[in-house]
């Protein structure tokens, strides 16, 4: 089995060889640079995919032949849409240079602007931070508007201690669009409405210079919505329960930082809902939202391409918010995402509706999304079940030994792997975006398959947000999903290794059986993730290094902050003084008053006193100054944090 192994692998040899060379010094701003990387994976992918469709499909006729070319069919799909965001890939946009030439224009127009703060069950510790980053937006002029779908007496009260503006209505018609809708005919009426509006969910804080920086891209009246991206202060469910999220990037930094930038370049950016901006009279034009789709954010860039407004991307980190916290609520989340693609290109915004006004190349957008959606989940239970198929019941699904599968599938995964790290900057790990991926993958595919065939009437369902786990929650459900995943593929290996070795040595044994040891790597990883870690929800803390001084009495002295929150701070030393003390603290120009919370092995804490300073460290704390995204994956790092959770 294991002769002539030089032939197969040199491929691979080569393609690691030419990487070595090339990435080191290969600029990913260069076009040329992106698009020759880009263009090698794309060969080396259809040549593997020529491969699979001459060589490797099971005898006509046959069960395995129906399998295979079900299997074949899918892999197809992939390829096709992988080719697609590939192409896109080829190119980038930065509009921060525009915004900064625009800056003096939008000073001098200075255009309203209405904050709308969309909110249904949110807890008042989420809103409150938010309404106070957004108070504090440094903009001469705008409106804050707090839209509650919950019709909550506590939230008007905070609304007007505040400052700012509360809105309600009599129903909760057609969810997060008909709030907003019921706010933009309101506003309409006012003496003086809005220019523009901005959009930000109840556990999204703006930074200070949100509006001025995505206002500025306005100036072109072709302009119908600004998107600047998602930022997260918490980790996702698969990087808590996995204690990764200090050594890898929460999920969405590709699709934002890469892929966003990407579409923006060939004019396909698209709204993501939260965190944009949109110009009222466009709005007004389409009549507001969009309704018939539950993501109506990303309906809305349609229906006003459909006008001959487009949607820009600004890729600088200006507001940040609440990742979901759980597991389910990451697949609520995302087969929401999921429903609403499917219901736009069921419906008369389609990509293959003629007529709609659409440009070419954002109907192929549409496709690929729609493809993403429709065939990577899938393929990815195919290949889950493939190796158990195999040696439990013989079924083939892919005719090839394992030195032809070496010599075609290892120089395109390897390459893809590379250059996707050269052009995410290390945002990307394959294996923990198959475990991404098989978290939901069941659920996508019902989606899918339920949408195609019935497009409306589907509720649009809410992700929740602040929740509190103070103790380890196993999702059972899920977790014995997996499992059973896992048991399958385990009894087909041991078939191999204790009854029958003949599959070792036939056709595809070797391949299926090197197949089944990585898909048990990942179910191993699925697993862990079931296990959802305990989450701090009082007040988020970020870890940092600066000094505060703290006054006591007619004692001053400096101490260094270990971690921070909207509500106090740890610091490294000893004090004197009892618990309960009161205490000033200095932090640059800002002086808050404070108490001795709690003292510690050369270790204290201080809680800040008074709605004022909890207000002001509120803005300080849910900044850029401690919103910490993480960009590089650090791969050995991320293996070690596996294991702690294994060896736990």
């Amino acid at each position: 089995m294991l002769a002539g192994w030089s032939d197969p692998i040199a491929p691979a040899l080569m393609s690691a060889g030419v990487l070595c060379l090339v990435l080191p010094w290969a600029n990913r701003e260069n076009p040329w640079a992106r698009c020759g990387l880009i263009a090698s994976s794309l060969i080396l992918m259809w040549n593997y995919l020529f491969w699979r469709i001459t060589q490797t499909l099971p005898p006509f006729g046959s069960t395995n032949w129906l399998f295979g070319i079900v299997f074949l069919a899918v892999e197809l799909l992939v390829g096709v849409g992988t080719t697609i965001t590939w192409t896109f890939l080829s190119r980038s946009s930065s509009r921060s240079a525009a915004v900064t030439a625009n800056l003096p224009w939008l000073m001098q127009t200075q255009p309203l602007v209405d904050v709308l703060i969309c909110t249904y069950n949110e807890d008042r510790a989420i809103l409150e931070r938010t309404i106070i980053g957004a108070m504090g937006m440094k903009y001469p002029n705008f409106r804050v508007w707090v839209l509650d779908d919950g019709k909550r007496s506590w939230l008007s009260d905070l609304c007007a201690q505040k400052g700012c503006h509360y809105l309600t209505r009599p129903d909760n018609s057609h969810a997060k669009a008909g709030n907003i809708n019921h706010a933009i005919g309101h506003l309409a009426q006012l003496p003086s409405p809005p220019d523009f509006i901005a959009v930000l969910d109840a556990d999204f804080v703006p930074f200070f210079n949100f509006v001025s920086r995505a206002l500025s891209l306005f100036k072109e009246p072709s302009v119908g919505i600004v998107q600047t991206p998602q930022h997260f202060f918490n980790p996702d469910p698969i990087q808590s329960n996995l204690a990764i999220s200090e050594v890898f990037p929460d999920e969405q930094r590709f699709f934002f930082d890469i892929i966003m930038p990407s579409k923006d370049a060939w004019e396909l950016a698209f709204c993501c809902g939260t965190s944009s901006i949109i110009r009222f009279a466009a709005l007004r034009e389409i009549g507001g939202f969009p309704t018939d789709s539950v993501t109506e954010d990303f309906l809305l860039t349609v229906r006003l391409r459909e006008r001959g407004y487009t949607t820009v991307y600004l890729n600088e980190k200006l507001s940040v918010g609440l990742a979901p916290e759980g597991i389910n609520e990451y697949a609520t989340q995302r087969t929401r995402w999921c429903l609403g693609l499917v219901q736009i290109c069921r419906g008369p915004s389609g990509p293959f509706r003629l007529g709609n006004g659409l440009p070419f190349a954002f109907r192929i957008s549409l496709i690929e999304t729609f493809l993403y959606w429709g065939t990577s989940f899938l393929f990815r239970l195919f290949c889950l079940s493939a190796p158990a198929l195999y040696f439990l019941f013989n079924i083939r699904m892919v005719q090839a030994d394992l030195s032809d599968a070496v010599a075609h599938f290892a120089p395109m995964v390897l390459v893809q792997m590379a250059v996707t790290t050269w052009l995410g900057g290390g945002r990307m790990l394959p294996l923990i975006s198959d475990v991404y991926q098989m978290l939901i993958a069941p659920e996508i595919i019902t989606v899918v398959a339920v949408a195609l065939v019935r497009p409306k009437g589907h509720k649009f369902k809410v992700t929740a947000k602040g929740i509190h786990h103070t103790g380890l929650t196993i999702q059972w459900q899920l977790l014995f999903r997996f499992l059973a995943f896992a048991l399958i593929t385990i009894l087909g290996v041991a078939k191999v290794f204790v009854f029958d070795h003949s599959d070792l040595v036939e056709d595809g044994g070797a391949l299926n059986l090197f197949w089944a040891w990585y898909n048990l790597m990942v179910l191993t990883i699925c697993c862990l993730v079931c296990v959802e870690q305990p989450r701090r929800r009082v007040d988020e803390r970020f870890s940092t290094k600066e000094k505060v001084t703290i006054r006591i009495g007619g004692h001053t002295r400096a101490y260094d902050v270990t971690d921070i929150s909207a509500g106090g701070m740890r610091l490294a030393g000893e004090i004197s003084d009892a618990v309960g003390s009161p205490a000033t603290l200095i932090m640059g120009e800002v002086e808050s008053s404070a108490i001795i919370a709690r003292k510690g092995s050369n270790e204290f804490a201080v809680s800040l006193i008074g709605d004022e300073a909890r207000e002001a460290m509120t803005r300080r704390v849910y900044s850029e100054r401690y919103g910490k995204p993480l960009d590089e994956v650090r791969p050995s790092q991320v293996l070690t944090g596996i294991l702690q959770r294994l060896a736990r």
